[in-house]
């Protein structure tokens, strides 16, 4: 904990350049938020995603999804078309895959204004809970704050970078932004409350300071954390890479969510609770 002022000056560097990136540039919405348009063709020749996405975006059109379904068929999901973009497209894909249309429609935005807020809702309710029952198991309001605050530390961080990947990567706002958000914060909080067992077994056993408690306990869970870490990695990596356009960019926000609570935990939600604790007692004092 003797260096908790260089992790609170890295995060708050990082999450500094996240909220300059949101005011500046703010976020690049998809089709699920503004709406857009279905096409479900069939083709006689195999397609990949990338080939039918780059073809496509030729037109001037955004592809936000390709899907392939159960008969062979490929459903496209766009940002908004005229029937000229469609009858372009059409023409394309016939004349490249051998296509056939099967369906064409403009469809409104699937997560409007009345999903967000419940979203919102939800996640208030979900850290209140998280915090309560910290707080209970822990016996202290502090435990259940400090793992609150690493997990919207962990949720700045991702909505910051990815307004970063949006400017300049073309990166959308989705629902599967979204879930990929929500599973982040989960493994943030639970990653989080290892330690604090640690803590808490040792304070049981061995008593002493919570700064010389919260150093032990980093140690001896740092290489199970770094273990799971990696393993979730690892996959993340190959999904980037190899998972096509569709998931791309929920492998990339799991990704950027994953190394920034492996990081939270430890050096964020530890050293909150170890400040916290120093705070209270030169008050007390």
């Amino acid at each position: 904990m003797k260096y908790r002022l260089v992790y609170f000056a890295i995060s708050a560097l990082v999450i500094a350049v996240g909220v300059f990136s949101l005011l500046k540039w703010g976020l690049a919405f998809g089709v699920d938020f503004k709406g857009g348009a279905i096409l479900e063709y069939r083709f006689n020749t195999d397609v990949s995603e990338e080939k039918l996405t780059s073809l496509i975006e030729g037109t001037k059109a955004q592809v936000a999804s390709v899907q392939k379904t159960g008969n062979g068929s490929y459903i496209i999901r766009l940002s908004p078309i005229s029937i000229e973009q469609k009858e372009i497209i059409g023409v394309l894909l016939e004349k490249n895959f051998e296509a056939q249309e099967l369906r064409f429609e403009n469809v409104g935005p699937s997560i409007g204004p009345e999903l967000v807020k419940k979203t919102l809702y939800a996640l208030i309710i979900s850290a209140t809970a998280i915090l309560l029952w910290v707080a209970i198991q822990f016996k202290s309001i502090k435990f259940g704050a400090s793992a609150v605050l690493a997990m919207f530390h962990d949720s700045v961080v991702v909505i910051g970078t990815y307004s970063f990947l949006g400017h300049f990567f073309g990166a959308e706002v989705d629902f599967l932004f979204v879930t990929a958000l929500l599973t982040i914060l989960s493994f943030s909080v639970h990653d989080t409350i290892v330690v604090y067992d640690r803590i808490r077994e040792s304070h049981k056993k061995l008593g002493g300071s919570v700064t010389e408690l919260a150093d032990k306990a980093i140690s001896e869970t740092m290489v199970r954390s770094l273990n799971n870490s990696f393993t979730i990695i690892f996959m993340l990596v190959a999904l980037l890479l190899l998972g096509g356009t569709t998931i791309r960019w929920f492998a990339a926000t799991l990704l950027i969510g994953t190394v920034s609570g492996t990081y939270s935990s430890p050096f964020v939600a530890v050293p909150i609770l170890v400040t916290w604790e120093e705070i209270q007692k030169k008050i007390k004092g």
